[in-house]
């Protein structure tokens, strides 16, 4: 993406890499992939803070009003964080960001080692 643009150093761009899963998955995939956790854990400690307070607002300002779109997005970008946040709006929006957080934290701890590998990063 934009770090491997930007010329990151590939301990940052693994990093980087695991910023979509809550903060334990990502920093056991960032150390095992040669990324370094207590940077992985920062990158999605801000991707989460980040995403529940501007995924809310944007929905509104751009009239999407499914709250099932809302949670599915909100856990997918905002973990933890964000889940919260939308539960707070509707529980049908905390429920499905709390089932795209997980799927999104399965599919990734599976997939993510390879797409390194295939990158040449790991």
């Amino acid at each position: 993406g934009l770090g491997w643009w930007l010329g990151f150093e590939q301990q940052v761009l693994v990093s980087l890499a695991t910023r979509a899963v809550t903060t334990p998955i990502a920093m056991s995939l960032a150390g095992g992939l040669g990324g370094a956790p207590e940077l992985a854990a920062m990158f999605v400690i801000v991707s989460g803070i980040v995403g529940a307070v501007l995924a809310p607002p944007l929905f509104k300002l751009l009239g999407w009003h499914d709250d099932m779109v809302l949670g599915v997005a909100t856990g997918v970008t905002a973990h933890g964080i964000g889940t919260a946040r939308v539960f707070h709006l509707s529980e049908t929006a905390g429920a499905f960001a709390g089932l795209a957080m997980g799927l999104n934290g399965v599919f990734t701890a599976m997939l993510l080692p390879w797409l390194v590998r295939w990158a040449h990063l790991g």
